[in-house]
This record gives C-alpha cells, structure tokens and sequence, in this order.
C-alpha cells in the first residue's frame, strides 16, 4: 500500500460528490465508504501518494462547491504495514492486484 486517503463529510450525498471527485481526479482506487452515527460518512481511498493529495484536495473543493460539509481531510503516506488489517478493503485491493491475469493471445 503506498498511500491512504480519507474524507469525512456530512452526508451521504456530499460524500458520493466525494468519492465521485476523488476517482476522477487521479488514478485511486475506493477501498470503502464507512457510516458514522449522525450522518457522518467517511470514504478511503488508496493509490501513490500524489495521486492520494490530488484526489482529497479534489474531494474538499467538489464538496465546498456543492455546499456540503467536510469534517476532516487526511493522507497517509507510506502507512505501516500493520494498518493493512484494519482497512476493510486494502486486503482485497492487494490481492486483486496480484491475481489479475495476464493477457491472453487469441488464437483466431
């Protein structure tokens, strides 16, 4: 993993703007969108770590636009290892990477 970024918004529909803006912005992949108790709503994303910045600073500005709420913006670089467990989703985006198959030549 070489970086984590997170947005925390209020509301689900700032944060699908969120993560909307995010994967647009540059090349992340959405690891998972975690519900809190009153309405907060957090999306973390995963990529190398310019491409982590651009995608929250994106984030920010298409939620201040819209009129939303962000509650906190934060990119981890280089996380440590251990983390690897308690993100739900970056297990998946690991293994996903290495069990993609190679292309194969058609025989036609």
């Amino acid at each position: 993993m070489q970086a984590l970024g997170f947005i925390e918004t209020k509301g689900l529909v700032a944060a699908i703007e969120s993560a909307d803006a995010m994967l647009k912005a540059a090349e992340v992949h959405l690891l998972e969108r975690t519900f809190v108790k009153g309405g907060i709503v957090t999306i973390t994303i995963t990529g190398d770590i310019a491409a982590c910045k651009a995608s929250v600073d994106a984030a920010a500005a298409a939620v201040s636009r819209m009129g939303g709420t962000i509650l906190s913006t934060h990119v981890i670089p280089r996380p440590h290892e251990s983390l690897d467990g308690l993100i739900i989703g970056s297990s998946n985006v690991s293994q996903k990477k290495e069990e993609e198959p190679e292309e194969e030549e058609s025989h036609i």
